[in-house]
């Protein structure tokens, strides 16, 4: 049986998400969760965003941490990476309602922002609602995620 830590909270950002990325490890902490930190570790124009968002992806799915935050440049490749992890629902968050709606009604699992898009008030304030939400676990959102579930078994 997978563990779930309530508090520690995945997070990984290449070069367009380091400094965001940075600012929301210390927004973490100032409300009581525990950032766990993928990468990258320092500043490098050169690296690429796959090599920090599919470990923090597996560790989401592994339940090793309890939700996970992805920041790269839009988000999008982000976004595109994590959802290639069996058991991830990740989604790139641009607005206050999909921030809750998502994990309220899809069980999302992993939120991803655009480090060159989202502004500071903005990714707290996402990050914040996220972390909050809960999935209310309705016979129609089973049904819809059982179906995902489906078809991640035949990969």
């Amino acid at each position: 049986m997978q563990k779930k830590s309530h508090k520690k909270i995945g997070i990984c950002a290449d070069h367009g998400g380091f400094e965001l990325k940075e600012k929301i490890k210390t927004f973490l902490t100032d409300n009581q969760f525990l950032p766990v930190d993928f990468g990258a570790k320092r500043l490098d124009e050169t690296d690429d965003y796959p090599d920090f968002v599919i470990p923090l992806a597996k560790a989401v799915a592994a339940g090793e941490v309890f939700r996970g935050i992805a920041i790269c440049g839009s988000g999008v490749g982000a976004c595109i990476a994590a959802n290639k992890v069996s058991g991830v629902r990740a989604a790139l968050i641009t607005e206050y309602f999909s921030a809750h709606q998502g994990v309220e009604d899809d069980d999302m699992n992993l939120i991803c922002l655009g480090g060159r898009i989202t502004g500071y008030a903005s990714a707290e304030e996402f990050v914040l609602t996220f972390l909050n939400a809960k999935f209310i676990g309705a016979e129609r959102h089973i049904r819809r995620l059982r179906k995902i579930q489906k078809l991640e078994e035949r990969d």
